[in-house]
């Protein structure tokens, strides 16, 4: 009885549930469920919908209705439950997905999973779901190695695992997709051979591998791309190391379907073959290579109907007759050599871009063009003549750049009353007249200045007059505002204030008078009227800006309410104190050091001894064995033996006094492996330095062990002395040659320069660099380069501007270049930055003047350098001279500023070797290029050096310390791995961070990051997932 009881009671229970999943759907919503699991984090509740009580009510073979993303076979799932397809895409999702669940799913045809941030491993699993056509991981997280089952699919025919972490090769085996029509890869960190992976597509019409590390060339036989070279419509290639040549002509001729070809940021060379027979070719772009000759007058014609060609950044000469093409859109030209003059004509193309070059003659050529255009910059080339005026009536045109040539006469009224008008840079020229703004009000023209769009103008360095007319405060959608260095004069416009979406404003070097106007904008980030011929009060709103925004004003009263000349005096007052304090300190500091020397330069010849004796030759043989050098510093000075006088400046009558003071940031280590040269017209004879450098060093004695190194090999820290350094300039009359500014921020002669009381702060491979403090009080460093170390003088001009354009917040800049009568005259000119290298926070010994750097300080700089990394190779320019000196730590937040970046585009092939071989000896240079016979800085030469000094920031030990272990005596590189292969990472760390309440899991993350940054070179990541890695690290 009680059993029968019991049945019954299970049977109602049964009856009275939901019903369960069914037939062939059951194993499917099964797999279903379980693949979510994998999903941690749902935002949008987008797969809240996948349970089953939304199922509940389903005949056997339905498909849920409800599950967001799911599709079934027939659309309506009237006639199957199978699951046909998956596509959850940007719906911020988040987990490591089970790619295994969906193994049970046997007609899955689609799964896109795009713009979400899921991570981990793509399982091998996953290449076991035959029945897949369509599979799309693309902006992701996902990292690690392609899984090699990929190439089981061999229904797929598109494959898309763009920006995502993928690293290694890429798998071989792709030849067995035969109807792949769409791969992209774009975005991740895959390596290959680029001819080998080509070789193995067939029949595929989209290739999108950018932003990766492929190597190799394309210049190959065409029987080796023929399969892919008939079908490929869009070929995208660029942001690699691809080298060689272009495509052979052979194999040129194969793309008759092409469409789309970017080889843009490679290292190919070489000149361009005859491109007609790709008759459907609309896109090419080869820019930022390295491409020469002269360019195919094909592309410029209608023979190859493009509508889009980039050859910008490359090294292509001759002169442009014309445009005939009636495609052509845009045409980028940009940073070559090409010369001569404009062309007459430039068929219908809407943006034109054909600035750093060499093109001459009258603009006025010009006025035959286009009237379709939209973009025009012409900047940095040496034009001359007026402005036509109809270039400003252009219906449609909406940015202007004619800065840095030799352009003439007022500007166009025209440019004033356009409609479509954003930008205007007529920067750098020789401009006059007034700014033509009341023409557009006083006459009868329809067009008010209430409706320009003007955002941008920028009209500074050229010999403008008149006042700022009041105008100006009807251009509402105003940001920037430059008008520095020009001869405008008169007060400044109250109607200012109306500009309330202005950021940037310059009116210094110029005439304005009276007060300054109340209630300027708040957007304001940058203000700078410094200059002028101000008077009154600063506005309270306007207080935060720095000194130096309003020097220059005598009548200007500052925060204090004393003017400007009054302050300068009270200045000066103080510093005489000081500059006799200083002599008093420096007769004492004086005797000391000659005793210091004695005592030295006996205990050098007594270590020289030892170090013939065994001791030395075993750091030497370490030093051939990694490609290195080690050599003695070259700092042979004789004391001047009359005691010099007090002023000092740039100039042939005068001295050049050292601050006795540790070396700031801007230094080299005085006892970097280097060649002094002296400076242009410093004579060995006359020049001094400090004492405590010795005459002659053995190959080690210039180094000092890091803390904890058992070994010498650190740099040392030397207190730069108080005597003075003759500077005899060659020139007859002090600095006569030329003075080149790279932008609209600074203002001042040659001579000026040569007045400027100035003080050495190192010595360099470069050469020597001084902090030079001009009349204005403006700071800057000036780098004068050895004799026979600069290209010529139009190479070198080409170079310079390229690298002045650099602009990033934690980049110096570059801001002038001085090119002298004789060749001993070749100085940069770069912002002066007050704060001391990351060399010397990492390796000062005591006294200290700094607290260690904490790990999350530490991470921080690692983080901003590596984002100035980025930054230059996003724009094709290696640093290639990466090491700790060359990064600043400024303010009390530590901010890294970087420095001496691109220098190797000026030099010629022997400074470049000089400046690897430099970076070999102090432990930053990769093995690539050491081993290289013409090397030549490269992105991921960059990448090893930046492991390196994370290395360094970790262990608070220099790259080129020697150190010992029970495997013998090791680098710091090779030490790291050696911790790392034995499971005992911490031991690296510096003890002043091991021990301390950040955590010990981003420590280990942050070694691993430098571990792979000095990967073998085929294996090396790129900087940008560098940069991503370090972000992703959390403290």
């Amino acid at each position: 009885m009680n059993l029968s009881l019991t049945l019954l009671l299970l049977l109602l229970l049964t009856l009275s549930l939901p019903p369960l999943l069914h037939s062939a759907s059951d194993s499917e919503l099964r797999s279903l469920l379980e693949f979510k699991k994998g999903i941690h984090n749902d935002p949008n509740g987008a797969v809240s919908s996948w349970n089953l009580t939304t199922v509940a009510s389903l005949s056997a073979n339905d498909c849920p209705p409800t599950w967001q993303g799911v599709s079934c076979e027939g659309g309506d799932g009237a006639n199957s439950g199978n699951v046909t397809a998956i596509v959850l895409e940007g719906l911020a999702l988040a987990g490591e997905l089970k790619f295994h669940a969906l193994t049970e799913l046997k007609s899955l045809r689609t799964l896109s999973l795009a713009g979400n941030n899921f991570t981990g491993r793509v399982e091998p699993v996953l290449g076991t779901i035959a029945t897949l056509q369509h599979l799309d991981l693309s902006s992701n997280s996902f990292y690690g190695p392609i899984p090699a089952r990929i190439n089981d699919l061999w229904g797929l025919n598109y494959l898309n695992f763009s920006q995502n972490n993928f690293t290694n090769g890429f798998p071989t085996g792709i030849r067995n997709l035969q109807q792949l029509k769409a791969l992209d890869m774009h975005g991740n960190g895959l390596w290959g051979d680029i001819a080998e992976l080509l070789s193995e597509l067939r029949n595929v019409e989209y290739v999108d591998l950018s932003f990766n590390e492929f190597f190799g060339s394309i210049s190959t036989n065409s029987s080796v791309i023929s399969s892919l070279a008939n079908t490929v419509r869009h070929l995208d290639l660029s942001h690699n190391n691809l080298s060689g040549g272009f495509l052979a002509s052979d194999s040129v001729q194969l793309f008759r379907n092409l469409e789309v070809l970017d080889l843009g940021d490679n290292q190919i060379t070489g000149e361009l073959p005859s491109l007609s027979s790709m008759s459907r070719l609309r896109v090419l772009r080869l820019g930022r290579n390295q491409f020469s000759g002269s360019i195919q007058e094909e592309l410029l014609e209608s023979s190859v109907a493009l509508e889009e060609l980039d050859l910008s950044g490359n090294r292509f000469t001759g002169s442009l007759l014309g445009i005939n093409s009636t495609s052509l859109i845009s045409l980028n030209l940009s940073t070559n050599n090409l010369s001569g003059s404009l062309p007459t004509f430039v068929g219908q193309c809407v943006i034109l871009d054909f600035s750093r070059n060499m093109i001459s003659g009258d603009i006025s050529i010009m006025q035959n063009w286009s009237s379709e255009l939209q973009v025009l910059d012409l900047s940095s080339n040496k034009l001359s003549g007026t402005l036509p005026s109809v270039l400003g009536i252009y219906s449609t045109l909406s940015s202007v750049d004619l800065s840095l040539n030799e352009l003439s006469g007022s500007i166009p009224s025209s440019f004033f009353t356009s409609l479509t008008l954003t930008s205007l840079n007529l920067s750098g020229n020789n401009f006059s007249g007034p700014i033509p703004l009341q023409g557009s009000r006083a006459s009868e023209l329809l067009v008010q200045t209430t409706n320009l769009r003007i955002e941008y103008l920028d009209l500074s360095a050229n010999y403008f007059t008149g006042v700022l007319p009041s105008d100006i405060g009807n251009i509402p959608s105003l940001r920037l505002l430059n008008l520095a260095r020009n001869n405008f004069s008169g007060q400044l416009p109250i109607e200012l204030s109306k500009l309330t979406s202005l950021e940037y404003l310059d009116l210094s070097v110029n005439k304005f008078t009276g007060n300054i106007p109340d209630n300027l904008p708040s957007s304001l980030k940058v203000f700078n009227v410094s200059d002028n011929d101000l008077s009154g009060k600063i506005p309270e709103n306007l207080k935060h800006f720095p000194q130096s925004s309003f020097a220059g004003n005598k009548d200007l009263n500052l925060s204090n309410g004393v003017p400007d000349h009054l302050h300068d005096q009270g200045k000066s007052e103080k510093s005489k104190g000081t500059i006799r304090l200083a002599i008093i300190l420096a007769s004492v500091g004086a005797a000391v050091m000659i005793v210091f020397v004695l005592v030295a330069y006996h205990k050098a010849h007594i270590k020289e001894f030892h170090g013939r004796s065994g001791f030395n030759d075993q750091n030497t043989g370490r030093d051939v064995k990694l490609g290195r050098f080690t050599r003695p510093s070259l700092f042979n000075f004789h004391r001047n033996v009359e005691p010099p006088p007090t002023s000092t400046s740039f100039s042939n009558d005068h001295l050049l006094t050292s601050n006795p003071r540790s070396l700031p940031g801007q230094t080299e280590f005085l006892t970097e492996t280097v060649e002094h040269v002296l400076p242009e017209g410093v004579s060995a004879s006359s020049a001094t330095v400090n004492s405590n450098v010795l005459d002659h060093h053995p190959a080690t004695s210039g180094r000092r062990s890091s803390p904890g190194s058992p070994l010498s090999s650190s740099p040392c820290f030397i207190e730069v002395s108080e005597q003075p350094v003759m500077l005899d300039v060659y020139s007859p009359d002090r600095f006569a040659g030329e003075l080149f500014f790279l932008d609209t921020s600074l203002a001042f002669t040659a001579e000026d320069l040569s007045r400027a009381p100035a003080e050495v702060l190192g010595r360099s491979s470069h050469g020597t660099l001084y902090k030079a403090t001009l009349d204005n009080g403006h700071m800057l460093t000036v780098k004068w380069l050895r004799v026979g170390l600069v290209k010529h003088k139009k190479e070198l001009a080409r170079e310079v501007k390229r690298i002045g354009s650099i602009r990033h917040p934690h980049i110096v800049p570059l801001r002038a270049y001085y090119w002298g009568p004789r060749e001993q005259e070749r100085l940069l000119l770069a912002d002066y930055v007050r704060g001391d290298s990351l060399a010397l926070h990492l390796y000062e010994t005591t006294p200290r003047r700094y607290s260690p750097l904490s790990f999350s300080q530490r991470l921080k700089v690692a983080t901003e350098v590596a984002n100035c990394l980025l930054y230059l190779h996003d724009r094709g320019l290696p640093h290639g001279n990466l090491k700790p000196t060359n990064i600043l730590l400024e303010g009390p937040d530590y901010t890294a500023r970087l420095t001496d970046y691109g220098l190797h585009r000026l030099m010629t092939a022997a400074g470049i070797a000089e400046q690897i071989l430099n970076l070999g000896a102090l432990g930053y240079c990769a093995p690539e290029l050491a081993t290289a016979v013409k090397p030549v800085p490269s992105f991921k030469a960059d990448v090893y050096a930046l492991g390196v000094i994370l290395m360094e920031l970790l262990t608070r030990r220099s790259a080129g310390d020697i150190i010992s272990g029970q495997s013998g005596a090791v680098d710091l590189t090779d030490w790291v791995r050696l911790c790392d292969q034995e499971g005992r990472r911490m031991d690296c760390v510096d003890r002043d961070i091991a021990g301390g309440e950040e955590p010990s899991n981003a420590m280990d993350e942050l070694l691993g990051v430098s571990l792979r940054c000095i990967l073998p070179v085929n294996e090396r990541p790129n900087i940008r997932q560098i940069f991503d890695e370090l972000c992703s690290i959390s403290i």
